[in-house]
């Protein structure tokens, strides 16, 4: 009788336990549900302050009853939350590449999951009744991280999260994106801790405390931003800017279609609005569709055609995408991308590039920095070589495309004007765009092929994310998308022209340039690099004292 009431016990026990982690895997997944419906460009970006409660209630619940769990439990839980929020707001990776979403996906998640198992594991032996708040330095280093290694994809860095919502983050000009980061993880810590408190009784004092920080963490900035964006004022420089989408599919028509038939699709736009007034005109990312010799770059009949097109126009420069090719000479030093050529001795670089091209003989190169994961590069292209061209790439050739050590921006001495020719990826990075604007760029370009996303929320998030950088740069933007979305964004974030997707479009509007330098730009990601700091230290801390409980234990 003893025997059967013992296992009895032990059986409703582990029913208990089962539904309690059951609890915990729907809590995660809510998180993730959380995050997904804030997002860009039409989620409510007010639920990223409650998004991580969950994640919060999953690893402190965890924490409290330890012996209940094992050692990479939390890692466990939020693993679901944290890949549910990757597939809801980055699915449509799947139109371009099915294997690179999937991986996306799972990495990603992976390396959030293993965020907060870091953030558990130092809370253990920092024992203190805010630890929590040590999350704020894990999280953003990650994010620091995620910006800056060769896997680099910062897509769901939570600061972008407020690229639709842009008059509430208008003092991004002095932290950039970690500090929307920032803001979001306080918040989220705070509203965690209430809840705590609401549940157990706290005093009535304690709760009012905690509430009138919050409010003050939450309203404030977003009063501080919209005064911000009230008054400020751009400085009048105009600039008269012609913006073409030419709307070739890159599945059906881009390499299918003679080099010269898609050159003209751009310049019969161009005609529409070009006068002798306009100062610059732009294409899209690989709006050139020949393969461009470097070494004999005038031999290049795309080229040749534009400035043909410019006689007409002899005040206009023109910034368009295209594919060059870097031949290395005998004896050259070969980059980490070189390539051999198949039929004959001798390597090769190839490049995602934007070309400047006027009246004058010199024409300028780009060479796109930001290569997108396993679409344009293989990471650790040194240590893959051997399975690199498995990599797909995008612009039509096989392998990792070339970089540059260093940014390129073009400009025209005639009035002072300089150009930062951002491609695509590129434009999600803000310390990256940073170092145009510290070598001069008075005015940003936007160029990128955002068709092999299809009609989905791929290419509209990516439009979002410009605004990010006009506010912290502030700098004008004239963006140039293949498919679209075509506009042109002042330095408050603000959208005008925004053209269709899917049809072909032309725009014209005078954009005001920029020669002030922000504080953002000044000092870069200082607040990551503080936060680093401080999670490194923390961490090493939580090592030492661990090995001190083992030694003495």
């Amino acid at each position: 009788m003893y025997y059967f009431l013992c296992k009895s016990v032990k059986s409703v026990r582990n029913k208990i336990i089962a539904m309690k982690r059951i609890f915990l895997l729907l809590i995660s997944l809510l998180g993730g549900i959380l995050l997904s419906l804030a997002w860009p460009e039409k989620g409510f970006a007010p639920l990223l302050f409650i998004g991580f409660v969950p994640f919060l209630f999953v690893e402190d619940y965890i924490l409290k009853n330890r012996e209940k769990f094992g050692r990479i439990s939390v890692f466990l839980f939020v693993y679901p939350g944290f890949l549910i929020w990757n597939i809801l707001t980055t699915w449509w990776i799947w139109h371009s590449t099915v294997v690179g979403s999937i991986l996306a996906w799972v990495l990603n998640a992976l390396m959030m999951s293993l965020t907060f198992q870091l953030f558990h594991f130092t809370r253990r032996f920092i024992k203190s009744s805010q630890s929590l708040f040590i999350l704020v330095f894990f999280w953003i280093s990650f994010e620091y991280f995620h910006h800056n290694w060769e896997g680099t994809w910062p897509w769901l860095s939570l600061g972008n999260g407020f690229a639709s919502w842009f008059k509430w983050i208008q003092w991004y000009e002095y932290t950039g994106i970690f500090g929307g980061t920032l803001w979001i993880i306080l918040s989220n810590i705070i509203i965690y801790q209430l809840i705590v408190k609401i549940i157990h009784h706290e005093r009535k004092t304690k709760l009012i405390l905690l509430s009138v920080i919050l409010l003050l963490i939450t309203v404030l900035p977003v009063l501080l931003s919209y005064r911000l964006y009230n008054h400020y004022k751009e400085k009048s420089w105009p600039v008269d800017m012609v913006v073409v989408q030419p709307n070739v599919d890159p599945y059906k028509e881009q390499y299918t279609l003679l080099a010269s038939e898609l050159m003209e699709r751009n310049l019969s736009l161009a005609r529409q609005k070009t006068d002798s007034l306009v100062d610059f005109l732009a294409s899209p990312e690989s709006a050139i569709q020949e393969n461009i010799w470097e070494d004999r770059i005038e031999e290049a009949r795309s080229l040749v055609t534009i400035q043909k097109f410019l006689q007409d126009y002899p005040r206009t420069g023109y910034v368009i995408g295209a594919s060059t090719y870097y031949n290395f000479q005998p004896g050259e030093k070969l980059s980490a991308t070189a390539r051999k050529f198949r039929s004959s001795e001798g390597h090769y670089d190839a490049f995602n590039s934007a070309v400047y091209i006027d009246t004058s003989t010199l024409i300028r190169i780009h060479h796109k920095s930001k290569l997108t994961p396993g679409v344009e590069k293989m990471p650790f292209s040194r240590l893959l070589k051997p399975i690199e061209n498995l990599a797909f790439d995008l612009g039509g050739t096989v392998g990792s495309l070339g970089t540059d050590p260093e940014r390129t921006v073009f400009d025209r001495p005639t009035d002072h004007l300089k150009i930062a020719p951002v491609i695509c990826y590129e434009s999600v990075f803000g310390a990256y765009v940073n170092q145009y604007i510290r070598k001069g760029a008075n005015l940003i370009f936007v160029i990128t092929n955002d068709g092999w996303w299809g009609n989905t929320p791929g290419h509209r998030q990516h439009f979002t994310f410009s605004r990010l950088r006009a506010i912290e740069t502030r700098r004008s933007i004239a963006r140039s998308a293949n498919t679209g979305i075509s506009a042109f964004i002042d330095q408050r974030g603000d959208a005008f022209q925004e053209t269709r997707y899917w049809e072909p479009a032309v725009i014209r509007q005078k954009i005001n340039a920029n020669d002030a330098l922000t504080f953002y730009v000044r000092y870069g990601d200082y607040i990551a690099r503080i936060s680093a700091f401080v999670a490194v230290f923390l961490l090493l801390i939580a090592l030492s004292l661990r090995l001190r409980s083992k030694m003495s234990g």
